[in-house]
């Protein structure tokens, strides 16, 4: 059975990078020895890994890294911390506009 890594890295300029590769170990090396250039960590080392999920399914993997790439620093941050309940309320609508939030009353349209 293959396995596949989600991972988050913190670069040296507190940014974060998130990945997707089949050898978490060999892959967290590359980018902290800078092997590919072109790569956004190149410049940015040292690096700390500070989140991975394994999955046996990539078209999963592929999903979940990819939405991982549209959260906010804060949905990042709250992952990496495992603060789950939080991760749920950051990924609310908070729009007045919303349903949860609209006043039918009024007349501010």
């Amino acid at each position: 059975m293959n396995s596949y890594y989600v991972y988050i890295i913190e670069c040296s300029d507190n940014s974060y990078y998130t990945g997707i590769t089949n050898n978490i170990h060999k892959r967290f090396i590359e980018h902290n020895n800078g092997k590919h250039k072109d790569c956004y960590t190149f410049k940015r080392i040292p690096l700390k890994l500070k989140f991975q999920e394994i999955f046996s399914d990539v078209l999963q993997a592929i999903y979940f890294e990819k939405k991982i790439k549209g959260w906010t620093r804060a949905k990042k941050e709250t992952l990496i911390k495992g603060e789950f309940d939080r991760l749920q309320y950051l990924s609310e609508c908070r729009n007045a506009t919303h349903h949860k939030y609209y006043n039918k009353n009024n007349t501010n349209r």
